[in-house]
């Protein structure tokens, strides 16, 4: 039960850093479920995800953001570079996430960016239960904070949960107070139709190879629930012919294989079974045509 003398708060949270740092696995650990797809190649999250977490004194609506980076060749990069400039004006907390001791241009760039916000910002050093030498976190700490007022400095393992609890205290207490502004039993504010595209775009940058998954985009053209079950169409789009022979495989065999791992993973996410479609087709240089991303769902 809340305490009647502690007051409760709300607010909203961004999640932000270069590419690969971690911030989706960090959402999907506050949660305790997976609503952030994470892969280990860079710029998995292409949209700006809401997640969030309820306890007795405060509610947190997180706010994960594609990883600002500095190739903003074609619409898609320029899209997702506005996506990640954007939400932190938004948010009453930022936490800047960084890649253990490594500090890199990208990571400079993000700083300066919430360097410009009147919200507090902590910086969380994660994967530290990688670093081989843990006697430097303190020094770099000291180093990276001497210019650079952060409110407060975190070393978090988010795959792991290590740190996690006391980064969420510190974020709770900055809160500003008020009520929950989600119904408790509340999530995200995606819908089904949202997760089961991310979730075919997660298994196509899991099982490709290491530039094609960044010529695909998802689109949902059927989500129908009967009793028990969903049946669901989605198109993979990608750029040229000889994409689409690498997507489908020999026999089917690629296709068949995205599509069964995906397909497990919604029945687990929304709890019936689900019976999925996939299909391929291509749309020339979609990733850099303003109309097809608006269509794929890149215009928020």
């Amino acid at each position: 039960m809340p305490n009647p003398e502690t007051p409760h708060r709300f607010g909203h949270v961004a999640l932000i850093g270069r590419p690969n740092v971690g911030k989706s696995t960090l959402l999907n650990t506050l949660l305790g479920t997976r609503l952030s797809i994470v892969t280990p190649k860079p710029q998995t999250t292409r949209h700006r995800i809401l997640g969030i977490v309820s306890r007795p004194d405060a509610q947190v609506a997180f706010l994960d953001t594609p990883g600002l980076h500095q190739d903003g060749k074609k619409a898609l990069n320029r899209q997702l570079n506005r996506v990640a400039r954007q939400v932190p004006g938004e948010a009453d907390v930022l936490v800047h996430l960084i890649d253990g001791t490594r500090w890199t241009d990208e990571d400079q760039a993000v700083w300066e960016l919430v360097a410009a916000q009147a919200a507090p910002c902590l910086l969380a050093v994660n994967k530290v239960d990688k670093l081989a030498e843990k006697a430097a976190l303190l020094p770099f700490a000291a180093e990276t904070t001497r210019e650079r007022p952060y409110a407060a400095v975190h070393f978090i393992a988010a795959r792991r949960g290590d740190g996690v609890p006391a980064l969420l205290d510190d974020i709770v207490a900055r809160l500003p107070e008020a009520p929950a502004g989600y119904a408790e039993d509340e999530f995200t504010d995606r819908s089904e139709r949202f997760l089961a595209a991310e979730l075919v775009r997660e298994q196509l940058m899991l099982q490709l190879g290491a530039e094609l998954p960044y010529a695909t985009a998802v689109e949902i053209e059927r989500f129908e629930d009967s009793p028990g079950i969903s049946r669901i169409g989605a198109v993979i789009w990608v750029e040229r012919d000889g994409q689409k022979g690498i997507v489908i495989g020999a026999g089917g065999t690629r296709l068949k294989a995205i599509g069964s791992a995906a397909r497990r993973q919604m029945q687990e996410l929304f709890d019936r079974r689900v019976h999925l479609e996939l299909w391929v087709r291509v749309r020339e240089s979609w990733s850099d045509d303003a109309k097809a991303l608006r269509q794929f769902g890149y215009s928020e």
